[in-house]
């Protein structure tokens, strides 16, 4: 009996394309965010530490271009801008609920940002 051939696995384009969307920093923790519902760019901001306002506006700006999030001006004044994902981003849902699951099993928890880590290590190093 001959050996079998080695299976060469093959990465699927469109897989490939949806991990590196959602797993392209800062993304992932939008779409989290936003699956709590409507947000403002303010508070998405204040909701994801660490990111910049440049940074929020570029990625808010390519998932919209994916069809995963919708911008909404509402004529008040002053203007008002709201976020909210569109059906195929709630879609996402599921598959963030199974990630966070996962972290929580199996990544270790670390302090929110860095300054919250510079001060974890001040600390540490008074203590010691």
């Amino acid at each position: 009996m001959k050996d079998a051939a080695p299976h060469t696995p093959s990465l699927c384009a469109q897989f490939h394309h949806a991990v590196e969307l959602i797993g392209r920093r800062w993304n992932g923790a939008i779409i989290w965010v936003l699956l709590q519902g409507t947000s403002r760019f303010a508070a998405l901001r204040a909701a994801i530490p660490d990111i910049t306002d440049r940074m929020l506006s570029e990625r808010l700006h390519e998932l919209e271009q994916e069809e995963i999030v919708e911008r909404t001006v509402v004529p008040e004044t002053p203007v008002r801008v709201e976020y909210a994902l569109t059906k195929k981003g709630r879609a996402l849902a599921a598959a963030m609920d199974s990630i966070s699951e996962w972290a929580e099993k199996f990544v270790p928890a670390k302090p929110a940002n860095r300054k919250a880590a510079q001060r974890s290590r001040a600390a540490k190093t008074i203590v010691r």
